[in-house]
């Protein structure tokens, strides 16, 4: 790390004191957000910090190296997506523990990836529910975008959609449910599609 990083990192952390609220932090511990550092910091004081920072691939990497919920948040708004190669997006995900960080890093992040729509893929027929609910969110936003599967991937998201919407877990259910409707919003043609393929009534 270089001195210019460490001390951007320094600034950083000591600033969470002065945004922080303990409200916040205490209603995530409970709903189970487990971090060994929790702030509560709000995403538009984050947001604003990364408008001030910029860009910084060695900066996002020693912020997330912190276990620490605003750091974790803040490298993913700051790591450049051009510069991120694939082999420290799994390590991300290994050390990823919430659904609020996967969406965090859904968002910021993953769906702005070259190779996101890879790693949706792969992500889907994964065994963990937040693999799982990153590839739904990060394809969901693909469909927003306008970007049309080809037949292949069709058959595949169906093939693992059908199985998600009836996962045990609520996170992975809303994210596959969201994910369709963004898909049979790319027009009439893949409304059909979504309906007959999954049994959709109200599609």
């Amino acid at each position: 790390m270089t001195d210019q990083t460490h001390e951007k990192l320094k600034k950083i952390k000591q600033s969470f004191r002065l945004l922080m609220n303990g409200v916040a932090s205490r209603s995530m511990r409970n709903k189970g957000a487990d971090y060994k550092i929790n702030w509560g910091v709000s995403l538009p004081d984050l947001q604003q910090m990364a408008i001030e920072y910029g860009k910084d691939y060695e900066l996002a990497i020693e912020l997330w190296k912190e276990d620490i919920r605003e750091c974790k948040i803040l490298a993913t708004m700051l790591m450049p997506p051009e510069q991120m190669p694939a082999e420290i997006v799994d390590i991300w995900m290994e050390q990823t523990h919430s659904q609020e960080m996967v969406e965090m890093a859904c968002f910021h992040l993953y769906q702005h990836l070259d190779y996101a729509p890879v790693l949706a893929y792969q992500w889907m027929a994964a065994e963990d529910d937040l693999h799982q609910m990153a590839a739904y969110l990060i394809l969901a936003r693909i469909f927003s975008r306008g970007q049309e599967p080809n037949e292949r991937g069709i058959n595949e998201f169906f093939d693992q959609a059908a199985s998600a919407l009836e996962s045990e877990s609520a996170g992975v259910r809303h994210a596959a449910m969201n994910c369709v409707l963004r898909f049979a919003d790319l027009g009439e043609d893949y409304e059909k599609m979504a309906r007959n393929a999954l049994c959709l009534d109200f599609l």
